[in-house]
């Protein structure tokens, strides 16, 4: 693989999403920025002879058409969260095209026909993973209909304000695609801790994604006894607390709970908070641990409801089930890692891709390089574009391998 080609990929689709006076990569997902990311992409991938499209809902698909047969599908997403980093997502869309471009470069002609895909909203925005879900088609019209962001802005209007029509039809059969592989940073530290140049993921964590409303009564600080308050803050306060506990009691070595969003009302100051607003992130590779660690979410914002005397509202934006990977492709990337002589270990992921949602329904592989400091989604992600390497070229190989 020509790895300064694909940095210059990296670093061309990154200039669109600097903002100024913002750290960081801000691609938000259906911003003009993601826009632009997307419509260089397919530039990038018309220059390589690839039939390009965007679909109706911000996929965009490059194809090296060869077959009417199943594709192999490779790739990730462009859009990125709020001063993110240059390679979340980026790097495996990148990675994809360049590995179509290093069988060109090489003479050789798949059987298979390969696709290079960047999926649409693969951070969450407006909940879920909608690309490759409505790839999969595991969402619809309806479900994009009722989509709303944590600010309530509604998907269906962030859709059509780009030209997009969120009613058209997105979904690929399953026997369309042969398979589909996807190479991302690790996002935590495990492989750089090592000092293993790759990771071969064999499950990914499962999420749940709510938004937790306490209200209380806004008062006077000065003036309303700590006794007489019904503080909406003091209830996030008492469940912040508690996470630790909850983990301990419901959950697992891969369990993982957090609060990266909240937002107090009237937010003055000189004002006891009358509304807390807050985000809860919980994952885990087992669902049944999801289930508990849920429910023991649900029993702790109850009680510091009642100690506080705050009403409270949840909202469950979604419920994305942990997922096996396929043993067939993990065993192609082990044997490739050997004749390759690059180490590597198997582990799982703590944070959702899309490869976990394509593979509850093709075969699908995921790798991962390190990450420096186990850094990710915050304007210091970074990895050695040496340490990159390695899983660009096995990328590839498992590409060749899988069309060839």
């Amino acid at each position: 693989m020509d790895l300064s080609r694909l940095q210059a990929d990296v670093d061309a689709v990154n200039a669109l999403g600097v903002a100024p006076g913002r750290a960081g990569i801000n691609r938000v997902s259906f911003s003009d920025a993601d826009m632009a990311g997307r419509r260089w992409l397919m530039t990038r991938m018309a220059d390589a002879g690839l039939a390009t499209w965007m679909d109706c809902i911000g996929n965009v698909f490059g194809r090296w058409d060869v077959s009417d047969g199943p594709a192999v599908m490779v790739g990730s997403h462009l859009d990125t969260v709020v001063m993110g980093g240059p390679l979340d997502g980026t790097l495996g869309v990148c990675a994809g095209l360049e590995a179509v471009r290093t069988l060109q470069d090489a003479g050789l002609t798949p059987r298979r026909s390969i696709v290079v895909v960047s999926t649409a909203d693969e951070e969450g925005r407006f909940g879920g993973m909608l690309g490759s879900q409505a790839i999969c088609g595991e969402v619809g019209p309806d479900w994009i209909a009722a989509a709303a962001d944590s600010d309530g802005n509604r998907l269906s209007d962030a859709l059509s304000t780009q030209g997009l029509d969120p009613t058209g039809p997105v979904a690929w059969s399953p026997e369309s695609i042969a398979a589909f592989l996807e190479l991302h940073i690790e996002q935590g530290p495990v492989l750089e801790r090592a000092g293993e140049a790759i990771g071969l993921v064999d499950a990914v964590s499962g999420v749940f994604n709510w938004t937790v409303t306490l209200t209380g009564e806004a008062n006077h600080s000065g003036t309303t006894p700590m006794d007489h308050r019904r503080d909406a803050f003091r209830g996030l306060a008492d469940f912040g607390h508690a996470i630790d506990r909850i983990i301990a009691e419901a959950g697992g070595e891969q369990s993982r709970l957090t609060v990266g969003k909240a937002t107090l009302s009237p937010n003055f100051p000189h004002s006891v908070a009358g509304t807390a607003s807050f985000s809860i992130i919980g994952r885990d590779a087992d669902e049944s641990v999801m289930e508990a660690l849920a429910e023991a979410c649900r029993s702790s914002l109850a009680a510091a409801a009642e100690r506080h005397g705050l009403g409270l509202d949840i909202v469950k934006h979604s419920w994305l089930k942990p997922t096996r990977l396929d043993a067939g492709i993990h065993q192609r990337l082990c044997r490739l890692c050997d004749r390759m002589d690059v180490p590597y270990r198997t582990l799982p992921s703590g944070a959702g891709h899309d490869a976990q949602t394509f593979a509850r329904h093709v075969p699908a592989g995921l790798v991962f390089v390190p990450s420096a400091g186990g850094i990710s989604h915050a304007p210091n992600e970074h990895t050695e574009w040496e340490s990159i390497r390695p899983g660009a070229n096995l990328l590839a190989q498992a590409v060749a391998d899988l069309a060839l």
